[in-house]
């Protein structure tokens, strides 16, 4: 939790026409090349997208584990993965590293945002432990807190 409450925000806004989804790139040193360094949002399919907060290696591999569990549904049943059966597949995985020994939790916390035809556009979080909920407006990273507090107070259904 303390690599997710330090890293850059990311925040999800959910409407009738669309998702935004914003994040913020934090420079660790004026020294670092900008145009070289990591993402903050990621392709997970071609319906969904996630921003990301906390450790980027972790990351990568939760990301190339949701891409593989998306294509093989695609290969199986011909149509993409419905957003919240990705976001539950996703969270099992990293649930499973907080329940066993010898494992070390995956320090990340994910806000993915697709759209499928069942429900339309969606946006979800989830934490290191595997939880994930539905929300209209969220936010992950430093500073979360203030922002969604904000997103409380101005967020609008239209």
């Amino acid at each position: 939790m303390e690599a997710i409450s330090h890293a850059g925000t990311v925040i999800g806004i959910l409407s009738k026409d669309g998702i935004v989804l914003a994040a913020e790139r934090q420079a660790t040193s004026a020294l670092l090349e900008q145009s070289i360094g990591s993402e903050k949002i990621y392709e997970m399919n071609d319906n969904v997208v996630a921003g990301v907060a906390g450790l980027t290696a972790d990351a990568n591999i939760l990301i190339n584990q949701s891409r593989m569990i998306a294509q093989r549904y695609l290969l199986r049943y011909g149509s993409p993965i419905p957003v919240e059966q990705l976001v539950r597949r996703l969270c099992d995985l990293k649930q499973g590293y907080t329940q066993f020994g010898g494992l070390r939790p995956f320090g990340v916390s994910f806000l993915c945002a697709g759209w499928d035809s069942a429900f339309g556009f969606q946006l979800y979080q989830s934490d290191p432990a595997g939880n994930y909920s539905s929300w209209k407006a969220a936010c992950i990273g430093e500073n979360s807190g203030n922002a969604q507090s904000i997103l409380k107070q101005e967020y609008k259904d239209d």
